[in-house]
C-alpha cells in the first residue's frame, strides 16, 4: 500500500464523516443509511457516531456467509467515519435559519461526493454497506433489486425509529450518483502508482459504467 493511497483513503473517510455531521446539523433529511443510524441513536440513546461504526461492523459480519473479503479500506471505514462524524457534531452548532441549513445540506452532499471519490479511488476496499450489496448481487441477484431493497428497507426502518426523512433525503438520492461519477475518475489511482497524476484504473473501474461494482458504488454513494 502506497503512502498516496493511504493518505487519500483516510482523507476520504474523514470527509465522509464530516458530510454526515453536516447533514445531521442541516436537519433537512439524511441519506437512507444515516436515517437508520439516527433512528437507532435516538432509540438507544447512544451517540450517532458509535451507531455508525456499530452498524458498519454488523454489516461487515454479513460478508462472511457471502464470502466477501474486506480490504484495509473496509476496516478503516468501520472505524474512521463514525469517529469523525461524532467529533464534527461536537463542534458544529445547530443552525436555525433555513438559508444556513440549506447551505449545510448542499455542502454535505458535495463533500460526500468528493469523499466517496477519494476513498473508493484509493482502491483499498469498498465500504461495508457497498460490499454487502455487491456481495448479494454476485450471488445472482439483480444489483438494481438488491440496492433498491436495501435502501428502502433501511430508510423505512430508520424512519420508524425516528430518523429524519426530508427534502435532503431526496436531494442526496438524486445527486450523489452524478457527483461520484464525476469525482471518482479524478481520484482513482492506478495500482502501484503512488506519485503520478490520478487516473482511472481500468482493471478496477472499466471505461463503461456498466460494471456491477462500479455502477453500484456510483449510484449508492454510501460508505
Amino acid at each position: 500500500m502506497s503512502t498516496r493511497r493511504m493518505v487519500q483513503l483516510h482523507l476520504g473517510l474523514a470527509l465522509f464523516g464530516l458530510s454526515v455531521a453536516l447533514m445531521v446539523r442541516a436537519n433537512l433529511g439524511l441519506a437512507s443509511w444515516d436515517v437508520l443510524h439516527q433512528g437507532l441513536a435516538r432509540s438507544t440513546g447512544l451517540p450517532i457516531g458509535w451507531v455508525i461504526n456499530g452498524v458498519g461492523l454488523l454489516v461487515l459480519l454479513l460478508w462472511i456467509p457471502l464470502r466477501q473479503r474486506p480490504g484495509y479500506g473496509t476496516v478503516a471505514n468501520v472505524i474512521v467515519v463514525g469517529i469523525v462524524a461524532q467529533g464534527a457534531l461536537a463542534v458544529l452548532p445547530a443552525p436555525h435559519h433555513l438559508a444556513t441549513r440549506v447551505g449545510l445540506l448542499a455542502s454535505a452532499i458535495v463533500v460526500n461526493g468528493i469523499a466517496t471519490g477519494l476513498y473508493v479511488g484509493a482502491g483499498l476496499g469498498p465500504g461495508p454497506r457497498d460490499g454487502l450489496m455487491t456481495g448479494l448481487a454476485a450471488r445472482g441477484h439483480s444489483i438494481t433489486v438488491v440496492r433498491t431493497s436495501i435502501e428502502v428497507g433501511v430508510l423505512a426502518a430508520g424512519w420508524l425509529l425516528g430518523g429524519t426523512v426530508g427534502i435532503g433525503t431526496l436531494l442526496f438520492a438524486v445527486t450523489i450518483g452524478p457527483l461520484v461519477h464525476y469525482f471518482l475518475p479524478k481520484f482513482a489511482v492506478s495500482k502501484g502508482d503512488s506519485h503520478a497524476t490520478p487516473q482511472r484504473d481500468h482493471r478496477q473501474y472499466p471505461p463503461r459504467t456498466g460494471g456491477r461494482r462500479h455502477r453500484a458504488v456510483v449510484r449508492h454513494g454510501r460508505a
